[in-house]
């Protein structure tokens, strides 16, 4: 049982990195979403904006759980959210960077095996358990969404992703046209920072 859920697993994991480059546009602080692009829909169905996620953290903050899913080098190069609790990445790249997706133009990405282990023990440390209420984050709202469904999977129900992600979907055309300006945390001009804690970076266990 355990290697067919794996190979579930892992093919989610594929398929949240095959999709990286085809995020729709998504309007920045919309909450309307039955209109949600297909790409950044759960199966549990709970998204949030930027702003709401900002403030259901500040509001308890030891009770809600946020989690940036996104790689290491994303974390350290693109910066990322303040009052995350913890870096989970659901997909990493191999270690060395050796392998090419030609398809995808970028170095390949394969699925964490250790995200269930590492968010149950970052949830731990804060006291909560499977009851918590998670807040995930990744780039554009894909790879969360790929994330909630692992974590329901396991067993996890309040499980939100924040629909615009960190950096926020691409412009389609104009003087900015591919570049991440669309939506998002960062253009939402949430807290961020370059400066990690190693704390609560996520090393291979």
């Amino acid at each position: 049982m355990k290697t067919i859920a794996f190979k579930h697993w892992l093919a989610a994991g594929l398929l949240a990195a095959s999709s990286f480059a085809f995020a729709a546009d998504w309007a920045p602080g919309s909450t309307d979403w039955d209109k949600l692009p297909e790409i950044k829909k759960s199966k549990l169905g709970l998204y949030l904006t930027p702003q709401q996620a900002y403030d259901m953290k500040k509001a308890n903050p030891k009770g809600v759980a946020f989690f940036d899913v996104r790689t290491r080098a994303e974390a350290m190069y693109v910066g990322w959210p303040s009052d995350a609790d913890a870096l989970v990445p659901y997909v990493e790249h191999p270690e060395l960077m050796t392998e090419w997706d030609d398809k995808r133009f970028m170095y390949k990405l394969e699925p964490n095996q250790d995200f269930v282990p590492e968010l149950e023990r970052r949830l731990k440390e804060m006291g909560l358990g499977k009851d918590a209420t998670i807040i995930l984050i990744c780039r554009s709202g894909d790879r969360s969404s790929k994330a909630q469904d692992r974590l329901q999977a396991a067993g996890y129900a309040k499980v939100y992703g924040i629909a615009e992600g960190f950096e926020g979907d691409t412009a389609k055309e104009g003087a900015k046209s591919a570049q991440r300006v669309v939506n998002g945390w960062k253009n939402a001009g949430l807290p961020w920072t370059y400066k990690l804690d190693k704390a609560r970076m996520y090393f291979p266990r």
